[in-house]
C-alpha cells in the first residue's frame, strides 16, 4: 500500500454528496438557519484579506478581484457563458480585418458619485490602465494600441495588428471617472454595487446601487467578513453567522449541518507545485522533470477532493476549453523510479527543500500535504512552511524568496495571456523566473495572430513548452464550493473568479 494512503484519515474525507457535479446543488441535512425568506441583506465569508490598494488597475489578489467584480465595469464584460457583453457600452463592432474596435457608449450610465459616465472618461481609463496596470498582458495588449479616439458618443480603438483576443482586453479596462484619485481606498465604478467601506482584516461593505443602469439588484447590502482563520471561517457558517462563502473543501460541506445549499462548480484555477528556477537545483530541467514524475495527481485529487477537480498539464485550466491541451494531462505518469533516475543524473538524489504555502487556504495546504508524503516516497525531503497571506504576496509572489509553492493562478479576464503572458522571460509577474526563449516567441506569435485556430494553436504550441520542460509541477483545476443560505437563490458560476453578487436574490 501507498505510504500516503493513511493521510486518508488526517483529511477525513467522506462520501461524495449525491447530486454533485459542474452546477449541481444539494441540501446538506439538518434544518437551515436563518432561512426566512425576503431577506436582502448579505452576509458573506471571504478567507482572505483585500489588496492594500482597491484601485482596479492594481489589483494583484484575485480574492479581491472577484468581489470588486460587482464595482468595476468595462466597456464590454463576460457573462457566465464566457461570451462578451455590452456594459458601459451599449453597442460594439469589430471590423472585417480584426483591427478596428467600436463602442458606442450607453447613454445616462453613472458612476457611483453620481456624475455622468463620459467619452472622456472612457479615454481616461484606458490611458491610465495602459500607464499603471500591475497586469502585465493587459498593460502590453494596451500599449500595443495604435489609436484611440472619441467622436460623439462613439470610441474607436484601432490596432496596428489584428489580435483576435482583444475584446478580452476591452473587458479588463474598467470605466473610472476622470482624475479621481481615490481609487485606492474609496473605489467608483459602474457596477451593480457601490463601495461603501473597507477595514482591513475585518470587513468590506457593498450596497445596492439604485441607478444601475441594467436595473438595481435584489440584495440591498453585502457584507464581506474576513477570515484569515480557514477554520474559523467554516464554524460562523456553520453556526449560520454567514448567509454564504465560497471555495469551501469537500471536508468543510460534508461536514456542515446547517441545511445550507451546496453549489460545485469549477474554481478555475491553475493549481501547481510552482518551482523558483533562480534556485538551484531547479534550474536544472532534469530535477523539475523528477518531481513531476514522483507526485501521483490521481491520487492527489482522491485524498483532497474525493475524485473532484480536473487534472492539468500546463498553465491553462479546462474552462478555456478552446485552449486546453488535453493531450499534456498525462505527460509525466507516476513513475517514482524514473524520478530517482533523473535525480541521480543530475546531481540531486536526496534533494530537501521548503514548500511556502499561505495558511489561509485550505486546499493549497492540504495538497502541499500530500506531496510531501509523495516525495517523501521518493527519498526527497520536502517540507511545508505555512504563512499567513500578506506574506505569501511579499515575500514569495513579490520578493521571489522561496523554493516552491502550492498555489493556484487565476484568469484577471478571458484570454489565455492572462495565465500564460506570466511565463515570458521579461514579465515582471514570472515569480518562478522562467526563462525559454521558444516560449517567448511562441507567446509573441499568439498575440499577433487574427486567425482563431492559428492562435489556439499557437497558444497551445506554449503550453507544450511549458510541459516538455517542466516549467512547474502541474496538479488541478480544483473544484469549488460554494455554500448558500437556502433564503436565497440565483447565485451562478462564471468562467473566471467573479462573484456576482446581483445575479443572488431572496428565495420566494
Amino acid at each position: 500500500m501507498k505510504k500516503w494512503i493513511a493521510m486518508l484519515v488526517s483529511f477525513s474525507v467522506l462520501s461524495c454528496v449525491p447530486g454533485f457535479g459542474p452546477g449541481a446543488t444539494t441540501a446538506l441535512a439538518g434544518e437551515a438557519k436563518n432561512a426566512s425568506s425576503g431577506k436582502t441583506e448579505l452576509v458573506v465569508g471571504l478567507s482572505q484579506d483585500l489588496d492594500n490598494s482597491l484601485d482596479p488597475y492594481q489589483i494583484t489578489a484575485a480574492g479581491t478581484r472577484e468581489v470588486l467584480f460587482n464595482v468595476f465595469e468595462g466597456l464590454v464584460k463576460p457573462d457566465t457563458d464566457g461570451n462578451f457583453v455590452d456594459a458601459v457600452a451599449s453597442a460594439h463592432d469589430v471590423s472585417g480585418d480584426g483591427r478596428t474596435y467600436t463602442f458606442t457608449l450607453r447613454d445616462g450610465v453613472k458612476f457611483h458619485n453620481g456624475e455622468t459616465v463620459t467619452t472622456e472618461d472612457v479615454l481616461y481609463s484606458f490611458e491610465t490602465c495602459a500607464a499603471t496596470a500591475t497586469n502585465t498582458a493587459v498593460a502590453g495588449a494596451l500599449s500595443d494600441i495604435g489609436e484611440i479616439t472619441a467622436e460623439g458618443n462613439v470610441i474607436t480603438i484601432t490596432l496596428p495588428e489584428a489580435n483576435s483576443s482583444f475584446l478580452s482586453t476591452v473587458s479588463s479596462v474598467s470605466i473610472i471617472p476622470k482624475d479621481y484619485t481615490d481609487q485606492a481606498t474609496a473605489p467608483v465604478g459602474t457596477g451593480p454595487f457601490r463601495f461603501e467601506s473597507y477595514i482591513p482584516q475585518d470587513r468590506v461593505i457593498f450596497v445596492r446601487n439604485d441607478d444601475y443602469y441594467g436595473g438595481a439588484p435584489a440584495l440591498s447590502k453585502v457584507t464581506c467578513r474576513i477570515y484569515e482563520d480557514a477554520n474559523a471561517l467554516y464554524t460562523s457558517l456553520d453556526a449560520g453567522t454567514l448567509d454564504m462563502a465560497f471555495h469551501m473543501t469537500l471536508d468543510q460541506v460534508n461536514s456542515l449541518s446547517n441545511g445550507y445549499e451546496v453549489i460545485e462548480g469549477e474554481m478555475n484555477l491553475v493549481q501547481a507545485l510552482y518551482l523558483n528556477h533562480a534556485r538551484p537545483p531547479f534550474d536544472d530541467e532534469r530535477v523539475r522533470k523528477a518531481l513531476c514524475y514522483a507526485i501521483d495527481v490521481d491520487t492527489i485529487l482522491e485524498l483532497t477532493e474525493d475524485g473532484h477537480g480536473w487534472k492539468l498539464g500546463s498553465s491553462i485550466y479546462p474552462g478555456f476549453s478552446r485552449y486546453f491541451d488535453e493531450s499534456l494531462v498525462d505527460a509525466y505518469p507516476y513513475d517514482p523510479a524514473k524520478a530517482a533516475e533523473l535525480l541521480e543524473e543530475a546531481g540531486a538524489s536526496g534533494l530537501s527543500f521548503t514548500i511556502k504555502v499561505p495558511s489561509n487556504y485550505t486546499p493549497h495546504v492540504d495538497t502541499a500535504s500530500v506531496i510531501v508524503e509523495m516525495l517523501s516516497a521518493c527519498g526527497i525531503n520536502a517540507s511545508i512552511q505555512k504563512v499567513e497571506w500578506s506574506t505569501w504576496l511579499s515575500e514569495v509572489y513579490q520578493g521571489r524568496d522561496f523554493d516552491a509553492t502550492v498555489i493556484g493562478f487565476d484568469a484577471a479576464y478571458l484570454s489565455p495571456d492572462a495565465l500564460l503572458q506570466r511565463w515570458v522571460s521579461t514579465d515582471p509577474s514570472n515569480m518562478i523566473s522562467y526563462s525559454n526563449e521558444d516560449y517567448d516567441a511562441a507567446i509573441e506569435k499568439a498575440q499577433h495572430t487574427a486567425d482563431d485556430a492559428k492562435q489556439a494553436a499557437a497558444y497551445k504550441a506554449a503550453e507544450k513548452i511549458l510541459s516538455d520542460t517542466a516549467a512547474n509541477v502541474y496538479i488541478q483545476d480544483l473544484a469549488d464550493f460554494v455554500v448558500l443560505n437556502p433564503a436565497f437563490t440565483g447565485y451562478e458560476f462564471y468562467p473566471l473568479y467573479a462573484v456576482d453578487f446581483s445575479k443572488i436574490h431572496p428565495a420566494a
